[in-house]
């Protein structure tokens, strides 16, 4: 019988393959929140994926669970025609560890309507992370309480840091005196 040729997959979110869950990703299924594993980044980091619907009972579960800390939010892009990308990098932040315990929350967003409850309330260090993500990939952070854009000019139109983004054809310059 021949073998199948392997093909190497070199995005290690679209694989098909089952990935073990981890401790955090196993904690919450036990307790009844719906979430998928991912296999682990470099850092041996543990990846959970959730839907945007479940993400403020899962980002209040983790809180409750110990996750004090949001490190870092921020998004990303798949690629022209693929999902944009929120992640949350969480720590369990406590006195007696060597090592703080780590977790990262991914939210694959539809490109052409990306919307996603807003974590500011749980944690106020998303605010202006999750105004970057809005400001840069077009991802509406819904309950954020000031969702402008921070970086780009009021009327800038489009997201410069998605992957199908045009940049225009011409620039204001603006007299320095």
């Amino acid at each position: 019988m021949a073998e199948e040729p392997k093909t190497e997959n070199t995005n290690p979110e679209e694989t098909s393959e089952l990935v073990p869950a981890g401790k955090v990703s196993t904690w919450l299924t036990e307790n009844g929140f719906d979430n998928e594993a991912l296999p682990v980044d470099t850092s041996k980091v543990e990846l959970i994926k959730v839907e945007a619907e479940f993400l403020i009972p899962i980002a209040t579960a983790l809180y409750a669970y110990g996750f004090n800390y949001l490190q870092c939010q921020g998004a990303y892009d798949l690629g022209p025609g693929k999902e944009l990308v929120s992640f949350y990098h969480l720590i369990k932040v406590s006195d007696d560890a060597d090592r703080p315990e780590e977790v990262r929350l991914k939210v694959f967003l539809p490109r052409n309507n990306p919307k996603v409850p807003s974590v500011y309330w749980i944690w106020k260090a998303a605010d202006w992370q999750e105004r970057e993500s809005y400001d840069m990939y077009g991802i509406v952070y819904e309950g954020h309480p000031n969702l402008k854009r921070l970086l780009m000019p009021e009327d800038w139109i489009g997201w410069p840091l998605r992957k199908d983004y045009i940049s225009p054809d011409f620039y204001e310059l603006q007299d320095a005196y």
